[in-house]
């Protein structure tokens, strides 16, 4: 029955596609898709009438549901899924004001997952984040992922945009035997780089209780150099998604000021680096959306580059989903945070144990250096833990669930629903 719905779905998807012919907006990758995404819908949705994926509908059946402009789950519930499909009919039958520009976040979990959201939705300008070990219990390695989200680029139609991380090696040699039209970016300046940032780093304020206002940087593009601020945001790499932003905004003619001004009013996602005030004026780096080992590095290396008084806990679970490259990355990982300097380790979870081993083995203090099982039991540890002026990174694959542990250690707990991810009743149930 599932794989029924899913095939009218694509149908009906698909058909939507072809009667309004929106410019659609793809973006894969192992990590930063949805900061990407949002951060593109952020920079041209006052030139364009734009719509875009919410939250993680980047699936089989979340893509569909994203080009219905439907924003709510249906769940198990018959009466739901009657509505989705009169949506889609409705868009079919009778006229409609639809969107110009579609953003689209597509996620692969498994081989042939690109291919069959790019069915559906052949975009006009391919966005590839970038390419690590994500998902390689299902892959076998970084080459397999490669393959299968540079299955974008392949799918970008004829007269098509791909937007290259110039910074990323595995997405850079996707690019190099595409035909697409190109338009890059990176960190820095360089050749074959089109959009670049400089002067990053962290804008402090004493309007948050923090002290944090976010990441400021400078946009290169085109000629001009535009300040932008992230707000609330924290690490470096938060001036990727604002490159992908710049560098759609401008094979669209949007001007870069006005891709300032919306980037300064993009608010970021629960549970993706951000800043979220402590018990005992502490400060808390929540990161909890979910976990890969390039994505704990950058996490990691944010938290050792901020200045702060106090103690830097990493308080970090299970990265899942990595198959063969599971002990190996986790001690990676361990090592890491040994050499930055950071204070102390706590880890949650089976897999996170090698975290442990690998911060030992790299001369990190026993002392500093902590194991759990649970999430309540290391939420409780650090939560005595901490004093006034400490720092406290929370990070982890969703099913860890380590929301959990911010909402025992956040100054205001009773906004849990506002600020932290996977509040759902469902999810809570779990």
């Amino acid at each position: 029955m599932k794989h029924l719905l899913i095939k009218l779905l694509h149908a009906l998807a698909r058909r939507v596609i072809a009667k309004y012919r929106p410019i659609v907006v793809a973006i894969t990758g192992s990590v930063g898709k949805t900061a990407a995404k949002e951060a593109v819908y952020a920079a041209i949705k006052k030139k364009f009438k734009t719509r875009r994926s919410r939250g993680n509908y980047n699936t089989d059946i979340g893509v569909p549901l994203a080009i219905f402009d439907i924003d709510w789950k249906p769940g198990r519930s018959p009466i739901r899924w009657c509505a989705v499909l009169l949506r889609a009919a409705s868009l079919l039958v009778r006229p409609c004001s639809y969107a110009k520009v579609l953003v689209l976040e597509m996620g692969a979990d498994k081989p042939g997952d690109i291919a069959a959201l790019t069915a559906i939705a052949p975009p006009d300008i391919a966005v590839i984040t970038a390419i690590s070990a994500a998902h390689t219990e299902q892959f076998g390695d970084i080459a397999g992922v490669a393959k299968e989200k540079g299955t974008l680029f392949k799918a970008v139609r004829p007269d098509g945009w791909i937007v290259v991380n110039r910074d990323n090696a595995e997405v850079a040699k996707l690019a190099d035997k595409s035909n697409a039209q190109k338009a890059a970016y990176g960190l820095a300046e360089a050749e074959g780089v089109d959009v670049f940032a400089s002067d990053i780093r962290v804008s402090e304020t004493n309007d948050a209780e923090t002290g944090i206002a976010g990441m400021s940087f400078k946009v290169h593009a085109a000629g001009s150099v535009t300040p932008v601020l992230i707000r609330n945001a924290l690490g470096s790499h938060w001036a990727y998604p604002a490159l992908v932003a710049a560098s759609v905004a401008g094979i669209l003619g949007v001007n870069m000021v006005e891709v300032a001004e919306g980037l300064g009013e993009l608010k970021l996602e629960p549970g993706r680096m951000r800043i979220v005030p402590g018990i005992k004026r502490t400060t808390i780096i929540d990161d909890t959306y979910n976990a890969s080992p390039a994505s704990v590095k950058a996490a990691l290396q944010a938290s050792a580059d901020l200045y702060r008084p106090g103690t830097v806990f990493a308080v970090l679970g299970d990265m899942l989903e990595l198959g063969s490259l599971s002990e190996g990355e986790h001690r990676a990982i361990g090592k890491l945070v040994a050499s930055l300097g950071i204070d102390v380790l706590i880890t949650v979870g089976e897999r996170a144990r090698d975290m442990a081993r690998g911060a030992r083995e790299a001369g990190m203090a026993e002392e500093r250096v902590f194991e759990f099982g649970t999430t309540q039991e290391a939420g409780l540890f650090v939560q005595n833990r901490m004093e006034k002026g400490d720092l406290v990174l929370v990070k982890g694959s969703q099913g860890m669930h380590m929301e959990k542990i911010v909402k025992e250690i956040m100054a205001e707990p009773r906004r849990a629903n506002e600020l932290l991810v996977r509040q759902s009743a469902e999810w809570l149930a779990h």
